[in-house]
């Protein structure tokens, strides 16, 4: 019990300063929207960091990047099967989310004006290949400086990581310099997240104050679907990608093998604290070594399941709160982006990750302090999915590069 206290400390503070958001808003109601400045600030905070955050996490990260040796059909085969297996997470977010409703608004103007900011509605037509290059570049390089233009920030930020690793020995001082610069923006983030309880709290008072106890049904509602979408995907999902990599002894060494992953991904509530005991579970299930110790550490970073089945979530929140239509393909491309890209960036991808869905769909940019909360219910469900699935995953990987008697054959070698 200490140590779960002592893992989840922050996340269980933050709940209880929402809860009690909650209370003060229900009980003040419209009065409690006199907390509104000290959510502002918070979030202005937050904000305010948000593209020094993406430039330099990218840019150092990819700097930083070596060319991995390992062979190129175990490499290939991952990218295919975290693709995959991504895309089916994708569509059981979004049957999840179209079958209840998250959310009920009933007036989003009124929401607009709380938050202070006008969404982005699109008045005019533009030609796909237009509005994709608008997208991802700007004009000015000033304009890459403003969270307006998240997507070209993310853009400019690998580009110029890339060039820093071209660069070799005369890029590393460059390097050096950024990489310090993202260890100060770390810092301030952390300072940022010490007024987090005060800040959300507040905020999430003001909304409860202002539109009752609506939108704390959303987001308990939003939870529970949540955690009953992920253990049926956790039982069904997992069961089905173990007997297609290896049938039924593949099954029985999944289950019997994996819930120290499970435990400890629960316990800890983050994916890269669990790749050594899921590491060490994918080997015991007959993993073979190399693709065990490349797709566990490539599957933290570019393979999340629960995240991605949480994007959708997210999505569909903000498309409920503020009453807009979305289409499923939109939804699909915006979840697979926001996480198999943006959070393989190892600090601050989630944040980076809700700045760009809420960019791209065009929605107010205050509204990020209701992505945040989001985050923090689902967080504990959405890593163990995210810690397990890449143990599946390099089921499949082994099924793919090894054939289909992989298992038996690592079986047989055992007992001889």
């Amino acid at each position: 019990m200490k140590k779960f206290i002592k893992n989840y400390k922050s996340s269980l503070i933050l709940l209880g300063s929402i809860i009690l958001g909650t209370i003060v808003g229900l009980i003040f109601k419209e009065k409690a929207t006199i907390l509104s400045p000290f959510g502002d600030l918070f979030l202005n905070l937050l904000l305010v960091i948000i593209v020094p955050l993406i430039f330099l996490t990218i840019t150092t990260s990819i700097g930083k990047m070596k060319q991995p040796k390992r062979i190129g059909k175990i490499l290939g085969a991952i990218f295919a099967v975290f693709i995959v297996t991504s895309l089916v997470s994708v569509l059981v977010g979004i049957g999840s989310t179209k079958a209840f409703k998250l959310v009920n608004a009933q007036d989003s103007n009124a929401i607009k004006e709380v938050l202070k900011e006008e969404a982005n509605e699109e008045t005019e037509k533009v030609n796909f290949l237009s509005r994709t290059v608008d997208t991802i570049s700007v004009s000015d390089f000033a304009k890459v400086l403003t969270r307006d233009n998240i997507v070209a920030v993310i853009v400019f930020s690998v580009l110029i990581g890339i060039s820093i690793n071209l660069s070799k020995e005369k890029g590393t001082k460059l390097l050096e310099v950024l990489d310090s610069a993202n260890n100060v923006v770390q810092s301030f983030i952390k300072i940022i997240m010490y007024y987090a309880p005060i800040g959300l709290g507040c905020y999430f008072a003001a909304l409860v104050g202002t539109f009752g106890g609506e939108i704390a049904i959303g987001y308990g509602k939003t939870f529970i679907i949540y955690t009953i979408v992920a253990v049926l995907f956790y039982f069904i999902a997992y069961s089905l990608y173990a007997f297609i990599a290896a049938g039924k002894e593949g099954f029985i060494a999944y289950w019997k093998n994996i819930i120290p992953a499970t435990l400890t991904s629960l316990a800890t509530c983050s994916s890269a604290a669990s790749i050594p005991v899921n590491t060490t579970c994918a080997k015991n299930i007959g993993v073979p070594e190399e693709i065990a110790d490349t797709t566990i550490p490539l599957g933290t970073s570019f393979h999340k399941d629960g995240s991605i089945i949480g994007s959708v979530f997210k999505i569909m929140f903000l498309v409920n709160l503020f009453g807009t239509d979305v289409s499923t393909l939109k939804v699909l491309g915006i979840a697979l982006l926001a996480t198999l890209l943006v959070t393989a960036v190892p600090i601050g991808g989630g944040t980076i990750s809700e700045t760009l869905i809420i960019t791209m769909l065009g929605f107010p940019m205050a509204s990020l302090g209701m992505l945040t909360i989001i985050a923090t219910i689902i967080d504990p469900p959405a890593t163990m999915l995210n810690v397990v699935g890449d143990s599946a995953s390099s089921m499949l990987v082994a099924r793919i590069v090894d054939g289909k008697n992989w298992l038996k054959t690592k079986i047989s070698k055992k007992k001889h």
